[in-house]
């Protein structure tokens, strides 16, 4: 049994240590978001933060993260407010929209450490795959996202509407149960 915490969720996960994060987010969480794209760490759709940091969670061992704080799209704020998130709404991004969780994901962990990036410093740190060609409009969100973060501002576009977050992320019980407090 491994543990550590998802989106704020210490949990316990009844798998195989070997299994990729990907598969646990996934298959026992179903936290959906977090998507398959290559299986091989190359695309990027698959990226989560991992105590802060992108990760591509297709390549990372469930065994290998015991303790630590895993952050997927659907963790990365409750109401679609994160500036990122808002920023991807304003500036039209997604296209097909298949690699934009992992995008996200990327630029808010860029956005983390560098509070205004450079377009050279966007393009080394999302190296995420776009089969649409969306990569004028994310630096654009980015350098949005960066400015609202500075400003503390939020962007004026609503969150787009879908699924409340808290509805889309039930767990599998048989696969994953919550840490009990001693």
């Amino acid at each position: 049994m491994t543990s550590f915490t998802v989106n704020g969720m210490p949990l316990h996960y009844k798998l195989d240590m070997h299994t990729p994060l990907l598969w646990a987010l996934r298959d026992a969480s179903n936290l959906t978001g977090t998507k398959y794209g290559c299986g091989t760490g190359q695309c990027g759709a698959c990226t989560v933060h991992i105590d802060g940091v992108a990760q591509r969670s297709c390549q990372v061992p469930i065994g290998s993260i015991e303790g630590t704080f895993v952050t997927t799209i659907e963790g990365l704020s409750g109401d679609r407010s994160h500036p990122v998130q808002q920023a991807w709404a304003e500036e039209n991004v997604p296209q097909c929209g298949y690699c934009q969780s992992g995008m996200i994901m990327a630029a808010a962990a860029l956005l983390a450490k560098v509070k205004d990036p450079t377009d050279d410093e966007i393009d080394q740190a999302i190296t995420n795959l776009c089969r649409c060609g969306t990569y004028p409009r994310v630096r654009r969100a980015i350098h949005a996202a960066a400015r609202a973060m500075v400003e503390q501002q939020a962007i004026a576009s609503a969150p787009p509407p879908g699924i409340d977050p808290a509805d889309a992320a039930q767990a599998v019980p048989a696969l994953v149960a919550p840490v009990e407090k001693k």
